[in-house]
């Protein structure tokens, strides 16, 4: 999981990480494009889950130059961030844009994978 995904804990309330989230992102350079609320979601069908919020974010300036560099990139936009409750604590998921250049090898992706993924995991790291 670890090449996959960056994963922290925190005390916080599941509220206050999703609010922190969407507060922090755009002043980091990181549109909010969409929060998906899947345990709302699952409970119109009746099903019952921990909360979860999918919060997905792009910077322009970083989609563009991926884009210009493979269109497949596209596949994996925007960044996923999940937030979901467990056991009382509020776990935060990052899906690593790293691992988006392994899977588009010889992209040219590398570094700018990278620099976005600092980029995230440092927002998520300030919420903490």
């Amino acid at each position: 999981m670890n090449e996959l995904a960056y994963r922290i804990e925190t005390k916080k309330s599941f509220d206050e990480v999703c609010t922190s989230l969407e507060k922090t992102s755009p002043e980091r350079g990181f549109r909010v494009l969409a929060v998906h609320d899947t345990q709302a979601t699952l409970a119109e069908k009746g099903f019952k889950i921990e909360p979860m919020k999918i919060i997905e974010v792009c910077n322009a300036s970083f989609a563009h130059k991926a884009i210009g560099l493979n269109a497949d990139v596209s596949l994996f936009m925007p960044c996923k961030i999940v937030v979901r409750g467990e056991k009382g604590k509020t776990i935060m998921t990052l899906a690593k844009p790293s691992m988006i250049s392994q899977m588009l090898p010889n992209s040219g992706l590398e570094q700018l994978a990278g620099d976005v993924e600092k980029q995230l995991i440092g927002i998520m790291d300030e919420i903490k």
